[in-house]
C-alpha cells in the first residue's frame, strides 16, 4: 500500500493512485460539451484548411491520442489538463471512427448507431463482469481506467452516429437537434431527480452532450443564410477554447490546493461555487457570440457567388434543388473550370481550395436536406480535388473531372 496525503491533510492507506477522473459538477458539462465541439472544428480545420486531407489528418489524431493516452494511464493521479486533452483526442478519433464507417464505407447511420450501442453494451458488460461497478467515482485501479475510457471512446462514436442520424438521416437540422438533445439531457436530470441511478444518469448524459455539443457548434458556426450565427469555425473554436483553458486551470489550481479526491470523499469546492464558474463559461460563449456575430456577418457578407462573371459561362442555379441554393459552390467550379481550360492549373488548384472550404463548412447546413444528393455531390467534388492535386495533375484528367462535378451540379438543380 502506498502513504498517500488526502484533501483534508490525513495519512491514510490508499489504492496505488486516487481515482482519476474529476467530480462529476456543472463544470465538468460545461467543459465537456465544449470541447466536443473543440474536437470536431479542429480536425476539420488540419484537413480542409491546412490540407492535411482526410487520411494524414486521421493517422495524426491517432497517434497524437496514443501518445497522450500512454501518458494519462501512466500517471498515477488525476490531473486536469492532461485528462481534458485525453478527452479532447478521443472525441476526435471518435468522430473520425463513424465518419469512416459512413463516408468512407457507406454505412448506414442505422447500422453504425445500433453497431455502437451494442458494443458500448458489450463494454459495460464486460467492465461490470470484472469490476462488479461502472461508477467513475472508482476508476482507481488501472484495469478500471482502461474500461472507463474505452467506453468513452465508445461513447462518443455512438454520440456521433446517434446525432447525425438525428440531424442528417431523419433531417432535424442542427438548430432542431440541439433543443431536442438539450430537452434529453434535461429528461434525464429529472430522472435522476426522481430515482434514477447516477451511474445510468452519467452514461447517458455523456452519449448525449456529444450530438449537443457539436449541433450548438453547428448554429454558432454555420453561415446565417443557413440559420446559424455566422461565426465560422475559426471564431467559435478559438472562443470555446479560451473558456476550456480558464475552467481547466481553475480545476488545476483547485487539486494543487486540495489534492486529489480519495474513493467516497467529497468534493472540496462548494457546488455553488462550482454552479458560478460554469454559468460564468456558459455566459461568457452567450456574450460573446452575440457580440462577434454582426461583426462576422457583415466581414462575411461578400459571399462566393457576388464573384465577377469568368469567361466561361455560368452554371445555371435553382434554389429548389434538394441541397437548397447551390449557387456558391457553382459560381467556385465555373471559376476553377475557366482557369483549366485555358491551361492554369496553378490557378485552378488555388482556386479549388475555395470549394473545398465552403462545402466543408456548409455540410452541417445542408447535408440533412438530402443525404444522399449531398453524398453525390460531395464523391464529385473529391473526384475534383484528386484530379487537380495529382502528382502530376493533367488539363484532361482536370476537366474530366470538371465536367462530371458540373453534371452533377447540373442534375442536382433539375430535381424539385
Amino acid at each position: 500500500m502506498t502513504t498517500t496525503t488526502t484533501p483534508s491533510g490525513r495519512a491514510a492507506s490508499l489504492s496505488p493512485f486516487l481515482n482519476k477522473v474529476p467530480a462529476i459538477t456543472a463544470t465538468f458539462w460545461v467543459i465537456k460539451v465544449l470541447s466536443t465541439t473543440i474536437g470536431e472544428t479542429f480536425a476539420d480545420y488540419l484537413a480542409v484548411q491546412v490540407g492535411l486531407g482526410t487520411a494524414v489528418t486521421d493517422g495524426a489524431m491517432v497517434t497524437v491520442l496514443a501518445v497522450t493516452m500512454v501518458a494519462q494511464l501512466r500517471s498515477r493521479r488525476y490531473t486536469p489538463w492532461l485528462y481534458w486533452l485525453t478527452v479532447v483526442l478521443v472525441s476526435i478519433v471518435g468522430t473520425q471512427i463513424t465518419d469512416f464507417f459512413t463516408d468512407q464505407l457507406g454505412v448506414s447511420l442505422y447500422v453504425s448507431t445500433a453497431v455502437f450501442a451494442v458494443v458500448l453494451t458489450a463494454v459495460f458488460a464486460i467492465w461490470w463482469a470484472q469490476e462488479r461497478t461502472l461508477a467513475i467515482t472508482a476508476i482507481d485501479t488501472p484495469r478500471r481506467e482502461r474500461f472507463y475510457w474505452g467506453a468513452i471512446l465508445v461513447t462518443f462514436a455512438l454520440g456521433t452516429a446517434g446525432g447525425d442520424l438525428a440531424t442528417e438521416a431523419l433531417s432535424l437540422g442542427f438548430r432542431t437537434g440541439a433543443v431536442i438533445f438539450a430537452g434529453l439531457i434535461a429528461l434525464v436530470w429529472a430522472a435522476r431527480r426522481v430515482g434514477l441511478g447516477a451511474v445510468p444518469a452519467f452514461w447517458i448524459a455523456y452519449v448525449l452532450t456529444r450530438p449537443l455539443g457539436a449541433s450548438l457548434g453547428d448554429l454558432l458556426t454555420q453561415d446565417r443564410s443557413y440559420g446559424g450565427l455566422g461565426l465560422g469555425a475559426s471564431t467559435t473554436s478559438l472562443l470555446f477554447l479560451a473558456v476550456i483553458v480558464v475552467l481547466v486551470a481553475r480545476e488545476q489550481v483547485n487539486v494543487a490546493r486540495h489534492g486529489v479526491r480519495a474513493k467516497g470523499e467529497s468534493h472540496p469546492v462548494s457546488a455553488v461555487r462550482d454552479l458560478t464558474w460554469a454559468a460564468g463559461g456558459a455566459v461568457v460563449v452567450a456574450l460573446a457570440a452575440a457580440v462577434l456575430t454582426p461583426s462576422v456577418a457583415t466581414a462575411t457578407g461578400t459571399t462566393t457567388a457576388t464573384r465577377p462573371a469568368t469567361n466561361r459561362p455560368a452554371i445555371e442555379t435553382d434554389t429548389t434543388s434538394p441541397l437548397g441554393d447551390l449557387t456558391p459552390f457553382a459560381v467556385i467550379v465555373d471559376d476553377v473550370a475557366s482557369s483549366a481550360s485555358r491551361g492554369d492549373l496553378a490557378g485552378a488548384t488555388t482556386r479549388v481550395k475555395d470549394l473545398e472550404v465552403a462545402w466543408d463548412d456548409a455540410e452541417a447546413a445542408i447535408k440533412p436536406a438530402s443525404p444522399d444528393d449531398w453524398h453525390s455531390m460531395d464523391s464529385a467534388i473529391d473526384e475534383t480535388l484528386t484530379a487537380l492535386r495529382a502528382a502530376t495533375p493533367t488539363q484532361q484528367a482536370d476537366s474530366a473531372a470538371l465536367a462530371h462535378l458540373q453534371q452533377v451540379i447540373g442534375t442536382l438543380e433539375q430535381k424539385k
